[in-house]
Formats: structure tokens, C-alpha cells, sequence
């Protein structure tokens, strides 16, 4: 038990893909002008980190070395084209907005990297454990930054949730600061990379605090 909470504590914490690996960034940055664009992309790498480790830590003995990269690959490829196809099925409207990120979530490196590192090493609990947590402490990250830039650049959050949730979800959508004109630069390029350089500024004081002192 205990080397299971060590292993969520890395993934959501200590080893968070986007505040300590800094992987993932081209679809990080890309995405989360919109705290929903966030939840979305989050949940989409979260399934596919589970269903990938669990995949080859199953398979990890019947796969020669020469050849395990490209097997991890296939394996992680599969998984992203059904989740592709599922979201085009039955989130269109949000399939449309991250358009080609889905896809790229194939050439992610820290599913690659927690395949090899990881999954491949380890038994199917701990390996489910591992895309668990690290999928989550990534799709966390996704969901700040986005609704960090939502809010400072429109002065609302979740706005378009209905393309998530349904229809029914509209009464989520919540204006937070009336009569904003909103500041264009956090939801533009540059917003995210100064988002993203706050939040590891944040992790790092927090660290430093929680450091015992000598």
C-alpha cells in the first residue's frame, strides 16, 4: 500500500508531467484558453495513460526489447484513435475546438515515458496506479491553467460547459467579474506560457515551505 500512495503522490505531485517533467507542453499551452478545452484534453490523456499502461504492463512479457517502442506506440495509437472517434461521436462540438491536439496525444511524451519507464517494468495494479495519478496530475495542471486564463481574459468560467455536459449544463457557466472587458493576452499564446511559469513559481514555494529546515 504504501508504494501505491508513493506513486500517486509523484504523479499528482512530486513528478507531475507538466509542473516537473515539463512534457506535454505543445498541447498544455495549445488548448487551455477555456477551462472545458482543459477538462476535455485532461480526460482524453488520463484514459489513454490508463488504458496504455495497463495495456503493456499486460503484454510487457511477451514483447522482445528490440521491438517494444514501436509495440508501445501501436498500443498508445490505438487507444487514442477509438478515444478520437468517440469524442467525434459524442462530443462533437469539443472534438472540433481541439481538433488536431486528440491525435497528437499519440506523440506525448510522458504516455511514451511512463510506458517505458514504467508500465513495462511493473505489475497491472501499480501500472494502473501510475496512469492514474500521473494522468490526473496532468489533466489537474490542464484544468487551472485553463480556468486561470478564462477567467483573467473573459472574467467567466466554464463557459461553453454544455459541450462537455449537455445542454442541461448551461446554469454552470458562471460570469465572475460583470462588466470585464476582459485581458486578451491571457487567452492568447503568450498567457499561457506566463500561466504555466506561475504555477511551477506556486509548486515551488509550497516545496520550499514544506522543506523541513536544517
Amino acid at each position: 500500500m504504501s508504494d501505491y500512495r508513493a506513486i500517486t503522490r509523484d504523479g499528482l505531485w512530486h513528478n507531475n508531467v507538466a509542473l516537473v517533467q515539463i512534457l506535454g507542453l505543445c498541447p498544455l499551452l495549445a488548448v487551455t484558453n477555456t477551462t472545458v478545452n482543459g477538462i476535455g484534453l485532461g480526460l482524453a490523456t488520463l484514459l489513454v495513460l490508463v488504458a496504455s499502461n495497463v495495456t503493456i504492463s499486460l503484454i510487457r512479457n511477451l514483447v522482445r526489447p528490440e521491438v517494444r517502442i514501436p509495440v508501445f506506440i501501436l498500443v498508445i495509437a490505438s487507444f487514442v484513435t477509438t478515444i478520437e472517434l468517440a469524442m467525434n461521436a459524442w462530443f462533437h462540438g469539443l472534438y472540433q475546438i481541439l481538433g488536431i491536439f486528440i491525435p497528437l496525444i499519440v506523440t506525448n511524451c510522458s504516455i511514451l515515458g511512463r510506458a517505458e519507464a514504467f508500465a513495462s517494468k511493473h505489475g497491472v495494479v501499480a501500472a494502473l496506479v501510475d496512469g492514474l495519478a500521473m494522468g490526473i496530475g496532468f489533466a489537474l495542471v490542464l484544468i487551472v491553467l485553463g480556468a486561470m486564463r478564462e477567467l483573467v481574459g473573459t472574467g467567466m468560467l466554464l463557459d461553453q460547459v454544455h459541450l462537455m455536459f449537455g445542454e442541461a449544463s448551461h446554469w454552470l457557466t458562471t460570469t465572475v467579474f460583470s462588466d470585464y472587458r476582459g485581458f486578451l493576452l491571457a487567452i492568447l499564446p503568450p498567457g499561457a506560457f506566463i500561466g504555466l511559469g506561475l504555477l511551477i513559481a506556486l509548486k515551488s514555494v509550497i516545496d520550499d515551505r514544506r522543506r523541513p529546515t536544517a
